[in-house]
């Protein structure tokens, strides 16, 4: 039998990969409903293999009880971690969430805990919106941790929810850290009809980590990189008589669009606060406020800059770079604020380490090239007026 051509032989190979891509289910749904067993035995009505976080979810729920029977299994980031599962009555994301959180006591034993989802600050166990009348949690050999809870809702009728779920990387002094926020994090959540038996997502966690995206890519080209920036031009370039006045103009231009910048990242930060009131970075928000209001001050001092030769122009001076520098310092300073909040992939928080170390380096080695040339030029004066003032037979120094 004749073997087949190079091309058939290539696509019959294309059409086996992907038959058995189809097939083998893919790393990130390694486990799914249909492979999970409970060592009590327990059987549930409904699973579901949740979209993020490589969770999933069984459930029965008993209308005319209004009771909800379930086991939520994810897998924590650390063996010491801890996994999350929760009904929001009021919205669809973390922030007024009633969550039901599984974690390893200090013994070794699971523990499941109730918490009222406000903020990000440390958690207080508290009461939630549903009557919990039996929960537990047991941990695998593979890491997996499930949570098994009986709870009652307080609305009967009411069968299709808004659910979230989460997991954690550590537990401090028994309360639960916080997570990551990253895509898969920010996705954990969705609508869950109870009686049809189906989850759907949300795009809403997509929607906003762009927004929050956008709002730290603004903030560090603005912030972070050009007012700087902008600094640095100012202060080396105009040492030269030859850039006068081509340093201020650059200054002006470089400042002037870092404010712009600035403000629409600000005003992004504003609406992301406005979409989670009840999730506050008040260090974060307090800094950019306080940039806000000093690059604005900047601005406006611009249009009161006095002459070179005016007698205020000496307070004007002492004001405009005390203000700058400290705009500069502060920005540096709530960039990295911003990242430990958003937790981009490392490389870019190294990124941007390099870009700040970078101009810091060269702004030194400009600082120790302009003392050298001022201390030249103050030297050539005093020589200067030391010809002119013996030389020409006088005991001192004259104008």
């Amino acid at each position: 039998m004749a073997s087949p051509p190079p091309s058939s032989l290539l696509t019959a190979l294309l059409l086996l990969f992907s038959t058995a891509s189809l097939i083998t289910p893919s790393q990130s749904q390694s486990a799914t409903c249909t492979r999970q067993s409970f060592t009590n035995n327990k059987r549930y009505t409904f699973c579901n293999d949740l979209p993020s976080l490589n969770s999933f979810l069984h459930w029965d729920f008993n209308s005319a009880q209004s009771t909800l029977s379930l086991a939520f299994t994810a897998t924590p980031p650390n063996p010491d971690g801890w996994v999350s599962w929760a009904l929001n009555p009021t919205a669809t994301g973390m922030a007024g969430s009633q969550a039901l959180v599984a974690f390893k006591q200090p013994g070794g034993a699971m523990a499941v805990k109730t918490y009222n989802i406000t903020s990000y600050a440390p958690l207080k166990e508290s009461k939630v919106w549903f009557d919990v009348k039996d929960s537990s949690a047991e941990a695998s050999s593979g890491g997996a941790v499930t949570l098994f809870a009986t709870v009652v809702l307080p609305e009967k009728g009411r069968t299709v929810l808004n659910h979230v779920w989460q997991v954690g990387g550590s537990v401090a002094g028994g309360v639960p850290a916080k997570h990551e926020f990253q895509p898969a994090n920010l996705n954990a959540k969705g609508s869950l009809d109870l009686l049809k038996g189906h989850s759907s997502t949300s795009t809403d966690g997509d929607s906003k980590l762009k927004k929050r995206n956008i709002h730290g890519v603004l903030n560090v080209v603005s912030w972070g990189i050009m007012f700087p920036t902008g600094i640095v031009t100012a202060r080396y370039l105009r040492v030269f008589p030859s850039a006068d006045p081509a340093w201020f103009y650059l200054h002006v231009s470089c400042q002037v669009s870092a404010y712009a910048i600035g403000v629409a990242g600000w005003g992004t930060g504003l609406k992301l606060g406005s979409e989670s009131k009840s999730i506050t970075y008040s260090v974060h928000r307090n800094i950019g406020i306080t940039l806000f209001v000093f690059a604005t001050l900047q601005v406006f001092a611009l249009l009161l800059r006095p002459k070179k030769d005016h007698k205020y122009r000496v307070y004007w001076n002492v004001y405009h770079h005390g203000v700058g520098y400290s705009v500069a310092v502060l920005g540096i300073i709530n960039v990295f604020k911003g990242l430990e909040i958003l937790q981009p992939d490392p490389k870019w928080k190294r990124a941007y380490i390099i870009v700040i170390a970078s101009l810091g380096g060269i702004a030194l080695l400009l600082e120790a090239f302009t003392w050298v040339v001022v201390l030249k030029r103050k030297k050539a004066g005093k020589s200067a007026n030391s010809y002119e003032g013996y030389n020409n037979g006088h005991t001192r120094q004259e104008p």
